[in-house]
């Protein structure tokens, strides 16, 4: 039997116009992580990444990034093959670690026309003053969900389901042409 191959999520994946740039993030392993705040501390020694705590706020260390989605919610993201399950596990502590790294994709958005292309289709207000560097949230995208992080001043990191990568690229690729306008 041949072994299972990933096949590309995007056919294309630059793109973008004179002020954006959209490009596929790398491969990378993800989990979404669940557990009690008397356990987080445990857990951020294991995975190697402080837990953020506070709404819309992130955390990164050892290339490994924890996005907070919820009081008890964390999509931790990091270098393709990184074991956060097996991570967690070690911590000793009650909690829910599942692999997510097949079901999504992260699709990068940079330049200065980057907030305004993301706009386009999600409502969340990109201020620097709501939204700075760091940020992140669960929000909508058009018609779907995704996982927005803002890395840096100019950069946003969208994560969407696979099955949407084709919809979301059209859709960020619209709002770029739309942010040369």
């Amino acid at each position: 039997m041949a072994d299972a191959m990933r096949k590309p999520a995007l056919a294309s994946p630059h793109g973008g116009s004179a002020t954006v740039r959209l490009t596929l993030a790398p491969a990378a392993a993800r989990a979404s992580l669940r557990a009690a705040p008397e356990d987080v501390a445990a857990l951020s020694s294991a995975l190697g990444v402080t837990l953020p705590q506070k709404p819309k706020t992130s955390a990164s260390g050892n290339d490994r990034h924890a996005l907070w989605l919820g009081p008890d919610e964390w999509l931790l993201i990091g270098p393709d093959g990184t074991d956060f399950v097996g991570l967690a596990a070690k911590s000793g502590v009650l909690h829910s670690a599942v692999d997510i790294s097949h079901r999504n994709i992260g699709i990068v958005v940079s330049g200065p026309g980057a907030a305004t292309a993301v706009s386009s289709a999600c409502p969340q207000d990109l201020s620097p003053s709501v939204f700075p560097v760091g940020a992140c949230s669960r929000t909508v995208f058009g018609k779907m969900e995704i996982v927005l992080y803002r890395p840096e001043e100019d950069t946003y990191r969208v994560e969407c389901w696979r099955s949407f990568a084709d919809y979301c690229f059209g859709m960020l690729s619209e709002g770029a042409a739309d942010a040369d306008l």
